[in-house]
């Protein structure tokens, strides 16, 4: 479970996220305490879709209400299309621009997490949690992504998976990410 800052800056990010019409979802830690094997996350991670050419102007709201952790923010978003913040706790928030189509699919996924007595957030399905680690590709994303596996068993929509994943293994030009997916799959049949 999410320790208690953590939670409260994560629901109160929600909640300005919606406040102003964003379509996001969180990502990272809080989708792997949904969807895997919880473990400590000290960040929040969320993926907010937005058409090219917006970034500037979304940043400028969103730098009114939060600290950046980059020097030259609007000049960052433009080249990485990521906003490295904090919030007034000091929990650093880690929000990517999503643009591309699979990111706006993830969203459209994406479902409240409900947890007893605290509220809800909204995450990623756990099928493009996976994707997304996959992606990634860092060892402790592997981990992420067998424990997902383990956990999810016979409910995850591997087909769905395997077919988003593929367009961006080969965008990233590194094809053997789904060959790594899949000797994970077999480990773990449902």
């Amino acid at each position: 479970m999410l320790r208690r800052t953590l939670w409260d800056s994560a629901t109160e990010l929600q909640s300005y996220m919606q406040s102003q019409g964003f379509r996001f979802c969180f990502i990272g830690g809080v989708a792997v305490q949904r969807w895997g094997e919880p473990r400590v996350t000290d960040d929040l991670d969320l993926t907010l879709f937005l058409n090219y050419g917006d970034e500037q102007e979304v940043a400028r709201r969103i730098l009114a209400r939060y600290q950046s952790r980059h020097p030259s923010p609007l000049s960052f978003v433009i080249e990485a299309r990521i906003l490295l913040l904090q919030d007034q706790s000091g929990t650093d928030i880690d929000l990517s621009l999503g643009g591309m189509p699979f990111e706006e699919r993830m969203i459209e996924r994406s479902s409240d997490w409900n947890v007893l007595g605290q509220g809800s957030l909204k995450t990623c399905s756990a099928e493009d949690l996976i994707i997304l680690k996959s992606f990634a590709s860092r060892p402790r994303d592997w981990i992420d992504v067998e424990k997902t596996i383990v956990r999810q068993s016979s409910k995850l929509k591997r087909d769905l998976i395997r077919e988003e994943l593929e367009v961006l293994a080969a965008l990233k030009e590194e094809p053997e990410i789904l060959d790594q997916l899949e000797s994970l799959f077999q480990k773990h049949r449902h």
